[in-house]
C-alpha cells in the first residue's frame, strides 16, 4: 500500500516541485492519509496539548469574556456562538458551563463548530451533542457572531519566500535522491509581497498564508455589520519573519519532510495580516495570552479551585496555571487579538 510520501514523490515527478502550502494541505487533510483525517492528535497519547486541555480555566474565561461582550452589545436575542477548529470540544464545554449563570445568554445562543476532521467531529459530538457542524464559515447562520479561534490559524497552510534583491524565491518541496527535500524557485516579483520589501533585507524568509485574509474578511464582515466579537488566540507575532514551519510528533519536534501525514504541521501566525483584513470590524491591541488571562481573573479563579484540591491534583493545578500564563511558557508565545464592531468596545481583557 502506498504511503502519502510515495504519492507526493510520484506527484512531484509528474508535475514538478510543490509549494509548502500544498504540502501542508496534503499532510494535514488528505482524505486517506492526512493527519487530521486519521487520528485524534490531542493529549498524552497524541502529539500536542492545547490550552483547553491543560485547564478548565481557559475555556471558562473565554466563555465569560464573550458573554460580557454580548451583554455590552445589548444582549441580542439570537446569536451564533461558533468555534473554528474546536479540538475535542473541551473549550466550548467549559465556556458553556461557566456562562450558565449569565441571564439570557444560553437562551440566545446556538453552538456551531467549523471542523474538517471526521475523527474530531465524533469527539466533539460527545462533548457538545447539540452543536451544528460546518465545513467552512460560509454556512454559519446570519446573526450576530461570537467566535472563538484557538490554535486554528496556525494550522492553515503557508507559503515561504526568500528575498533576493527586490524579488522573491519561493521555498518548495521537491525530490532529491528519491526523498522529499526543500529547494528554491527562480526569483519573481510578487505584488502580494511588495509591502514586505520595506521591512526585509536580502536573504530574509517570510511566510504568507493565502487563506487567512479571506477567512478574516468573512468574520469581520459579519461582526462589523451584525455585531458580535471574535477572540483569536494563537502562537505567533506581529508580522512574519523567519522559518516557523514546525512538525510535532509525540510532543517532540520532528522532521517536517519525514513520514508525511504522521506529524502535526503548523506555522506561527502573522497577526498583522489579521489586522490588515479586519475591516469593517475593528481589531484590538495584540496582547500576550498570559496578560489577557490575568486581566480576566485567572489567578483568582485558580485560587478558588485550589481550595478543593490537595496532593498531586493541587500540584497539577498550579502547574497548569503557570503553563497558561508564565512568560517562559505559553504566556508570551501565544497572543490574543479580537475583532469587534466599530460601535462597541473590545471584549474584556483587551484594549482598543
Amino acid at each position: 500500500m502506498s504511503t502519502l510520501g510515495d504519492l507526493l514523490i510520484a506527484r512531484i515527478a509528474r508535475t514538478g516541485p510543490m509549494s509548502i502550502a500544498d504540502y501542508m494541505a496534503d499532510c494535514l487533510l488528505h482524505p486517506e492519509h492526512g493527519y487530521y483525517a486519521t487520528r485524534d492528535p490531542l493529549g498524552v497519547a497524541g502529539d500536542f496539548t492545547t490550552a483547553p486541555e491543560i485547564s478548565q480555566m481557559f475555556g471558562e474565561l473565554i466563555g465569560l469574556a464573550l458573554a460580557q461582550s454580548w451583554v455590552d452589545q445589548g444582549q441580542p436575542a439570537a446569536i451564533t456562538l461558533a468555534e473554528l477548529g474546536p479540538g475535542r470540544g473541551t473549550l466550548m464545554t467549559d465556556a458553556l458551563r461557566a456562562t450558565k449563570a449569565v441571564p439570557g445568554f444560553h437562551d440566545a445562543l446556538s453552538v456551531h463548530f467549523v471542523e474538517a476532521s471526521p475523527v474530531l467531529r465524533e469527539a466533539q459530538a460527545k462533548m457538545v451533542p447539540h452543536a451544528i457542524w460546518h465545513d467552512s464559515i460560509d454556512t454559519l447562520p446570519d446573526a450576530p457572531l461570537y467566535l472563538i479561534a484557538n490554535e486554528f490559524f496556525d494550522a492553515l497552510p503557508v507559503r515561504q519566500f526568500v528575498r533576493t534583491d527586490d524579488a522573491w524565491r519561493e521555498k518548495m518541496v521537491g525530490v532529491a535522491d528519491d526523498a522529499l527535500s526543500f529547494g528554491l524557485s527562480a526569483p519573481a516579483s510578487l505584488a502580494v509581497l511588495e509591502h514586505r520589501l520595506v521591512d526585509t533585507k536580502e536573504g530574509d524568509l517570510i511566510e504568507h498564508c493565502s487563506a487567512l485574509p479571506g477567512i478574516i474578511q468573512q468574520i469581520s464582515q459579519r461582526i462589523g455589520t451584525q455585531g458580535g466579537a471574535a477572540l483569536i488566540i494563537d502562537y505567533g507575532d506581529w508580522q512574519s519573519l523567519g522559518d516557523t514551519l514546525q512538525a510535532l510528533k509525540g510532543h517532540q519536534k520532528a522532521d517536517a519532510l519525514k513520514s508525511p501525514g504522521s506529524a502535526d504541521l503548523t506555522a506561527q501566525v502573522d497577526f498583522a495580516a489579521i489586522a490588515a483584513a479586519a475591516e469593517p470590524a475593528k481589531f484590538s491591541r495584540l496582547t500576550p495570552q498570559g496578560v489577557f488571562l490575568e486581566r480576566l481573573g485567572i489567578t483568582q479563579r485558580a485560587q478558588a479551585l485550589a481550595k478543593g484540591l490537595k496532593g498531586d491534583a493541587l500540584q497539577s493545578h498550579i502547574a497548569a496555571h503557570r503553563r497558561l500564563t508564565h512568560p517562559g511558557e505559553m504566556g508570551d508565545l501565544f497572543k490574543v487579538i479580537s475583532l469587534y464592531p466599530a460601535s462597541a468596545t473590545p471584549p474584556p481583557g483587551l484594549e482598543p
